[in-house]
């Protein structure tokens, strides 16, 4: 039986998206095949059909969250101009630092969890990771080397602080998380200039 052209990407796509959810919100050790296969709405041989294995899902989701971090910072940076560099801190930690766990930044929500995967995995977060920091710092100003260190120490601030936020149950703390690191996020870009 012949299926409509792109249904099968259409398919893999939705599973991808639904496992890159599950892995954020309950972590690689908490998601089994069967959970993944039902959050999409598929059969475990469906998701089979996709992913030779759990981890090659996970994989893919990580790219996926990263080159849509890269592709979100690329934007804001296009649509924002000059403004971007605060307002990108802004979201970060109030958006991305309050949604739902399923919604969060994969770069935040998956980085602990692709530290104790396979080699490739971890390959492939840093291929990501670099274009990550590459389109931060292509909005920055100073030297090249001035303009990387920036990028990677404001993802650094952005991520930690999330997640220490996040970690928190008292919201003032998480608050006071937030704002500290605000701070010193527009701190940093001011002191670079």
């Amino acid at each position: 039986m012949a299926h409509r052209p792109g249904k099968k990407e259409e398919s893999k796509a939705k599973i991808l998206k639904s496992a890159g959810r599950g892995f954020r919100s309950r972590g690689f050790g908490g998601s089994g095949v069967d959970g993944l296969a039902k959050d999409a709405a598929v059969t475990s041989g469906a998701f089979y059909a996709h992913f030779k294995s759990k981890a090659d899902a996970f994989r893919e989701a990580v790219i996926v969250g990263l080159s849509e971090l890269k592709d979100g910072v690329e934007m804001m940076r296009a649509q924002r101009g000059p403004r971007w560099h605060k307002d990108f801190v802004d979201f970060y930690l109030g958006d991305r630092r309050t949604c739902d766990l399923a919604d969060s930044c994969a770069l935040q929500s998956l980085s602990s969890e692709v530290a104790r995967a396979d080699d490739e995995t971890r390959e492939a977060f840093e291929t990501e990771l670099r274009g990550i920091i590459d389109a931060v710092a292509g909005g920055l100003e100073g030297t090249p080397k001035a303009k990387r260190d920036e990028a990677i120490s404001l993802l650094a601030l952005l991520v930690g602080s999330v997640t220490l936020a996040r970690a928190v149950k008292d919201p003032v703390v998480s608050n006071e998380i937030a704002a500290a690191v605000r701070k010193a996020a527009l701190g940093l870009h001011t002191r670079a200039q």
